[in-house]
């Protein structure tokens, strides 16, 4: 997934990016985590870091997702087309960005290209799956109740005779 490129389309993210870069990219890698945990999605998550002045990058994961910042000079674009051809050919694999070069390259690489927009909205159809699933379930469960004196002492006189 190109980071910057979700980051610059998802509504949520619009005030938060001006404002504290840092909070925007570790909220996405939040959110991400989180669809990776409840969808079984394995996620690799790009940053650019091409004008980046001597950055060698850096790759690590971040509760259970995979974070890399590219070094200087290299493109999210690059990346992930580098990371298309090794794991492509062995898994399906969806990238998730709204350049429309990337994704003409995506697919001719036989990937399966997702807009920023088109994940936003997968995410959240997922959270509000979860909410009713969540509801369903304590809706279902049984409901303690509190007893009366009546039931209480003949527990206890069972007890006693037990």
């Amino acid at each position: 997934m190109d980071g910057y490129n979700i980051l610059n389309h998802w509504n949520f993210f619009k005030e938060l990016l001006h404002s504290d870069l840092e909070e925007a990219r570790r909220t996405l890698m939040d959110v991400l985590a989180e669809y990776s945990h409840f969808s079984g999605i394995s996620i690799i998550l790009v940053f650019d870091g091409y004008l980046v002045k001597k950055s060698p990058g850096s790759e690590f994961y971040y509760k259970g997702i995979r974070v890399v910042y590219t070094r200087e000079l290299e493109t999210a674009d690059h990346y992930i087309e580098k990371e298309l051809s090794e794991i492509g050919r062995h898994r399906n694999v969806r990238v998730a960005t709204s350049d429309n070069m990337e994704q003409q390259m995506i697919l001719a690489k036989g990937g399966k290209r997702v807009s920023a927009r088109e994940l936003e909205f997968e995410i959240l159809r997922g959270k509000e799956g979860i909410r009713r699933k969540s509801k369903e379930l304590k809706e279902d469960s049984p409901k303690l109740t509190t007893l009366d004196e009546n039931t209480i002492e003949q527990l206890k006189k069972l007890k006693k005779k037990l």
